[in-house]
């Protein structure tokens, strides 16, 4: 019998999210897709995004596959290409780049055919992550539009405060005074500012972490957004043992018990990706009740409180996150965000569709 831990994706949800999002937008919708799918699984997901105008990811493997597969979207590639190589398989397979650096665009002349390259230029608008600084874009503008590998080009940017109280004004002023020189498409909103700034929505918009059913921001949840759990990471206990007031559990002896107390073992640790350092209390569901984990999380399993909880016993479902249990609020006790909980869920995980 395999361990029982498991990683159920409710591909229906997904969609729902997704049309949560058309609802809110007449702009064409790249859905993000890039590791793994948060974690969700590459071509399931892909599949259920069928109707999003386009997707992005990072891998020019992964865009190939998703072409091998019948997607007739746009594709595009986050971070653009690394080799020349790269660039082949972008001809082949008609995938759209994202041009960040003057090594990128110098290398444009090795494309092999003309015409053809849909071209996302970054700019760097504040975030000084990626992109050209704003001086800069006049002049690649100019060798982008006389080059005669590329077809069209979109201006994007990236938000770094969306989802924090300094929002997007100076970024988003200082990307419309340069885009307002240019009659081409316009691409700015992640999630965070998608929702909560529809000023930013453009010709594009980027959508991530909220078709897989998690909230971006701290103050609002994601059942308030209308939006569904798409990953539901479950498992069972398998061991359950009463202790003494004083006595400890677990590695180091981090949860000192105050009173006597039922503790429950789940077979959930680190190496399923759950998050080593989230603390005793770190909330979660046996059948279906409300408690807290104990103590250090282990490689493979990791403690819960069993005293307020009725009927538990040997193979009780424990929903670490998911359906009942928001996978954002899991990740702001443990000090973390639902995006770092979804992609890091291991490879040992199966997932059910």
């Amino acid at each position: 019998m395999p361990r029982p831990i498991h990683a159920h994706i409710d591909l229906d949800a997904l969609k729902n999210n997704l049309r949560t999002a058309q609802r809110l937008t007449s702009s064409r919708i790249m859905a993000v897709i890039k590791a793994n799918a948060y974690g969700h699984g590459l071509l399931p997901v892909a599949g259920a995004l069928a109707e999003a105008e386009g997707v992005a990811l990072l891998d020019v493997h992964d865009a190939a596959q998703l072409r091998e597969a019948g997607s007739r979207q746009t594709i595009l590639l986050l971070e653009g290409f690394f080799s020349l190589e790269d660039l082949q398989l972008i001809a082949e397979y008609d995938l759209a780049t994202v041009i960040h650096n003057e090594q990128q665009l110098a290398s444009l002349d090795a494309y092999p055919r003309r015409g053809t390259l849909q071209v996302w230029l970054k700019i760097n608008s504040g975030m000084n992550r990626l992109g050209f600084f704003p001086e800069e874009i006049p002049a690649v503008m100019e060798r982008l539009k006389s080059h005669p590998a590329v077809r069209n080009v979109t201006l994007m940017t990236h938000f770094s405060h969306a989802d924090e109280a300094a929002g997007v004004v100076t970024q988003l002023d200082r990307f419309n005074k340069l885009a307002s020189g240019y009659h081409t498409a316009r691409s700015m909103a992640n999630s965070a500012a998608f929702l909560r700034y529809p000023a930013t929505h453009g010709d594009w918009v980027r959508p991530g972490i909220m078709l897989y059913g998690a909230s971006p921001f701290a103050d609002t949840s994601a059942q308030q957004i209308g939006l569904k759990p798409v990953m539901t990471l479950s498992s069972q206990i398998i061991s359950i043992r009463d202790i003494k007031a004083g006595e400890t559990v677990g590695y180091a002896g981090l949860f000192r018990a105050e009173r006597a107390t039922r503790i429950g073992v789940v077979a959930c640790g680190y190496a399923d990706g759950y998050p080593r350092h989230a603390p005793s209390g770190t909330p979660l569901l046996v059948n279906g009740q409300r408690t807290g984990t104990i103590g250090r999380v282990s490689m493979d399993m990791l403690g819960v409180d069993l005293s307020n909880v009725a009927g538990a016993q040997i193979g009780s479902r424990v929903v670490l996150w998911g359906d009942g249990m928001p996978v954002e609020e899991v990740a702001q006790a443990a000090g973390t965000v639902s995006y770092e909980l979804l992609c890091a869920v291991t490879a040992r995980v199966p997932l059910g569709y």
